[in-house]
């Protein structure tokens, strides 16, 4: 192999979302570029099959217009048409006995106006009137990062963390508020609650100061997804990369390669099992996988020892997503449009075990004017079981999981009957949990790997676990690696 005549090799672990818009980012650059994934299929934790003959996703539904990392991404991958809107994102809360309406002067949970959060019937008499102590307590002082529940619960008390923070961040995370850092999880309210006493103040601080229509922002909706399910995106991207993407081929091991500096590629992955392996060289290497394979990887890496410490402290929780669809009569009423709600969420100290709910058909107006059972129209409800430490609940047959939702679902909304078909999916080590000292973690990660010459990391186990955020770390690791190519590289022009 010539140096100056071969374009340098990028080799990605990991076709999620990360790894395949690492890959779509460098379809312009001179550079060969592979990406390696070790299921049998593409995508991560974005998939999409049909549930009662319609198509439904299995994992991330939507992501954040407010971030622009995810719509940019669509638009160059030629998928802006595909795009559509939610018909309506307000969420109930199913507590105390009842469904009742998410505060929408809240960011994250934390409410900013305490006389809606008294109406809401969210929190007990005696809760809404805990929370008023904020706008009175002195400054809550911390030294360093802390649990979104111990300062939360400061200036709030214990039922807003237990009955509106923590269904939040059970949402995104399946993660408790006692463990979540606040720094981390909240990065941009924890900033403003340096600059004002009150908590409910620095989240009003965040909020545009007129409330815009539930589920909108000044310009148009928060959330967005593609016609056909956001689990057509990582086949689109890799598509659109034009690179080469192997599934079933796990890496093993990722080691220096035995040439000499500057005389060939740097690094050398073991692919595939023991009895048939395959050894990659390549002058760049991108990580795109979750904390510990990262951590595995990188232990037969010479200096990464404390990349490695901080990827093994990373913790996931597992989860499950039991989809449901009914007959629109199933419900009382018009339907579930009829309930004015997306769905709700359900805080853990209530005892259920699901801890979401979407009403598909009624959050996606595009599935409520395609989807049909016969001469009926159907409603399509997605079920999110499994917090941190519930891993007990997630061994349970697909049947017994499907019946506990189905229950739960019909103990909520009034839904009669079984469902016409139902899915179960599960996500084993789906979602990292940015714990207390989080961004100190991520700190010694990337700088343990700033000495790795050609070597990035990126994924959701960093900077965000939306699809945005992980966006935007596979972009970073890309102009990461570029840089080091154009600079250390003497064939990069050739």
């Amino acid at each position: 192999m010539n140096p100056s005549t071969t374009r340098p090799h990028v080799v990605i672990v990991g076709a999620g979302i990360a790894g395949l818009a690492a890959a779509f980012f460098l379809r312009d650059e001179p550079v060969r570029v592979t990406v390696l994934e070790g299921s049998s299929r593409l995508g991560g934790k974005l998939a999409v099959s049909e549930v009662a003959g319609v198509a439904v996703d299995e994992g991330a539904e939507a992501l954040l217009v407010t971030r622009p990392e995810g719509t940019g991404l669509i638009a160059r991958a030629g998928l802006a048409d595909d795009r559509v809107e939610p018909g309506t994102t307000s969420s109930a809360i199913w507590t105390l006995g009842a469904l009742r309406p998410m505060p929408r002067r809240q960011f994250m949970g934390v409410p900013s106006d305490l006389a809606e959060l008294a109406r809401s019937g969210v929190v007990s008499g005696a809760g809404a009137a805990r929370a008023r102590q904020d706008l009175e307590l002195p400054p809550t002082g911390r030294d360093g990062d802390v649990p979104v529940a111990d300062y939360v619960g400061a200036r709030f008390g214990a039922e807003v963390v237990d009955r509106l923070v923590d269904p939040l961040l059970g949402g995104v995370y399946a993660g408790r508020s006692s463990e979540l850092s606040f720094d981390a999880t909240m990065p941009a309210l924890a900033a403003a609650s340096r600059r004002y006493r009150s908590l409910a103040e620095a989240a009003g601080s965040l909020l545009p100061p007129v409330p815009a229509p539930a589920g909108t922002r000044s310009g148009g909706p928060v959330f967005t997804t593609l016609a056909g399910g956001l689990g057509l995106l990582p086949a689109f991207l890799a598509k659109a990369s034009g690179v080469e993407v192997r599934t079933a081929s796990m890496t093993r091991a990722l080691s220096p390669a035995p040439a000499a500096p500057g005389a060939g590629p740097l690094w050398r992955l073991t692919v595939g099992s023991a009895a048939a392996e395959e050894l990659i060289d390549a002058d760049a290497v991108i990580l795109a996988v979750p904390a510990r394979p990262a951590g595995r990887l990188l232990a037969g890496v010479p200096g990464a020892s404390a990349a490695v410490t901080a990827l093994g402290e990373v913790s996931y929780a597992s989860m499950a997503i039991v989809t449901l669809a009914y007959p629109r009569s199933a419900f009382p009423g018009d339907g579930l449009a009829a309930l004015g709600w997306s769905g709700y969420l359900v805080p853990a100290v209530d005892g259920r075990a699901v801890k979401a709910v979407t009403f598909s058909t009624v959050k996606w107006p595009h599935l409520a004017d395609v989807t049909a059972h016969g001469a009926e129209p159907l409603e399509i409800v997605r079920c999110s079981v499994g917090r941190i430490g519930e891993e007990a609940l997630l061994q349970r047959a697909d049947e017994d999981l499907a019946a506990v939702a189905v229950a739960e679902l019909a103990t909520a909304t009034g839904v009669r009957g079984a469902p016409v078909a139902h899915r179960v999916t599960r996500w084993g080590g789906a979602l990292p949990q940015y714990a207390v000292g989080h961004l100190d973690r991520v700190a010694r990660i990337r700088a343990a790997i700033a000495t790795q010459p050609g070597l990035a990391v990126c994924g959701a186990a960093y900077d965000g676990v939306g699809i945005p955020a992980c966006i935007a770390t596979a972009r970073t690791a890309v102009s990461q690696v570029t840089e080091f190519l154009r600079r250390g590289r003497q064939w990069w022009d050739g």
